[in-house]
């Protein structure tokens, strides 16, 4: 067994590591946007993508299949794209509560960051891609 994790690249462990962070992720913004009732259909958007995106990066580092290299990619670009909108509705989402944009709506509100996080670590997947 250590034999088999020793044999592997950066980039296979990077993939690796960014199927479960999106696993983990998932599992968040799945209890945030229920608590919220989902009142916005755009809420789905990384509630399915988050269990897609581990599933297609945990099987491309454990298997190393060449046929999930453009999938892979495409969720990558996807997860980026898509934390960017989330980042505007989260932003417009605290500016829409009583007071604006002050400080404790930035408590209280949507989390601002959580959405940059779907970028980054979308980000750091397609680094890890063309990096290997």
């Amino acid at each position: 067994m250590d034999m088999l994790w020793a044999s592997w690249t950066l980039d296979r462990f990077l993939i690796l590591f960014v199927g479960v962070a999106f696993l983990l992720i998932g599992v968040q913004v799945t209890l945030s946007h229920y608590r919220q009732n989902f009142h916005h259909r755009a809420m789905w958007v990384p509630v399915v993508e988050a269990p897609i995106f581990f599933l297609i990066a945990a099987g491309l580092a454990w298997t190393g299949e060449s046929a999930l290299w453009i999938p892979y990619l495409v969720c990558m670009w996807a997860g980026a794209v898509s934390g960017a909108v989330g980042f505007y509705f989260h932003f417009h989402g605290v500016g829409v509560r009583v007071g604006g944009y002050e400080f404790r709506n930035f408590l209280m509100g949507p989390p601002v960051v959580l959405p940059l996080l779907f970028t980054a670590v979308s980000a750091l997947g397609i680094a890890a891609a063309y990096w290997g």
